[in-house]
């Protein structure tokens, strides 16, 4: 049977790669996309999940709209790296598959009630502020979740948006602190993995040479994104973050990690947003996560490239 999943997302080209890699993966029932604000304001995430949501062919996948803002704080956002529209690199119609009229946050607390306890698993790729609302609202639901499979968070490459945090754990801190506290098994896709999952040039183009849209798309949503982690990194490619989150699920066997403790930061003067993860196991406290290091590079981008072939 399927794996049933939500994907929660901010998208982001990376983001939207991710979801095309799970909506072409038959191993994978995404029983609905929940939109978050992060990269751009939410306006925008989920016009543009309709948007792949569409590119793939899948309008039967509902598109929900979450939370606007993180619990607490001001909304960060990252027009800097992913463009004006979050989807910058290629033009993408308007679309017409309709924005659902629940709130994306009653979606996951409605589905985990409906579905057998510890067949959904939550799949956050932007900052965790509808997950971590969802478990307010309705305590019930977590012990219903069979896993979480995040990305986020980094402790070998330090961080993305200030020196000491990732990009998605500082958006919404709070948020990620509680989940990390919630006690649902967790699978964290951090920095230290996606800096290894790095473009290259010929899988670009095979990217583009695929028939139909997809491939094309990806090609051009990654020719955008590069240019700004090869002018900070100096790197030769841009990193694939969140696909990770969905390769996982396929093929675990990718990547390579220890379940050690994961602490957020939420008050440091200049760490918050900080993943203080256990790696050498010093502190005594009892693990939480799963939290990854490395990825075999090629093996996820046949993948990612096998899979993407299958769509429009």
């Amino acid at each position: 049977m399927a794996q049933k999943i939500i994907i929660d997302t901010d998208p982001g080209q990376d983001d939207a790669v991710a979801i095309l890699l799970a909506l072409a993966s038959p191993e994978l029932e995404v029983l609905g996309i929940v939109a978050v604000a992060g990269n751009v304001p939410l306006a925008l995430t989920e016009v543009n999940a309709r948007k792949i949501v569409e590119l793939a062919g899948r309008a039967d996948v509902p598109v929900f709209a979450g939370c606007d803002r993180p619990l607490a704080r001001a909304l960060v956002t990252a027009e800097h790296v992913h463009g004006k529209t979050g989807l910058d690199g290629i033009e993408l119609p308007a679309p017409r598959l309709p924005l659902q009229a629940r709130h994306g946050v009653d979606f996951i607390v409605e589905t985990l009630r409906r579905e057998a306890p510890g067949t959904v698993t939550l799949v956050p790729i932007g900052p965790l502020t509808n997950i971590a609302e969802a478990f307010r609202r309705a305590p019930d639901i977590i012990t219903r979740v069979e896993r979480i499979v995040l990305m986020g968070g980094a402790y070998f490459e330090v961080g993305n948006i200030t020196p000491a945090a990732e990009f998605n754990i500082f958006v919404d801190p709070e948020a990620a602190s509680e989940v990390f506290a919630s006690g649902v098994p967790l699978v964290v896709m951090p920095l230290d993995v996606t800096h290894k999952a790095l473009t290259d040039r010929d899988w670009i183009e095979a990217m583009r040479a695929l028939p139909g849209r997809s491939g094309p798309a990806v090609a051009g949503w990654t020719d955008f994104f590069e240019r700004f982690d090869t002018a900070k990194y100096g790197s030769l490619g841009a990193p694939l973050h969140d696909p990770c989150t969905i390769a996982w699920l396929l093929e675990p066997g990718l990547f390579q990690g220890r379940e050690i403790n994961v602490e957020i930061e939420t008050k440091g003067r200049w760490t918050t947003g900080m993943t203080v993860a256990d790696w050498w196991r010093v502190s005594g406290r009892a693990p939480n996560a799963l939290f990854l290091k490395d990825v075999d590079r090629d093996g996820l981008f046949d993948l990612i490239r096998d899979r993407i072939a299958r769509l429009p």
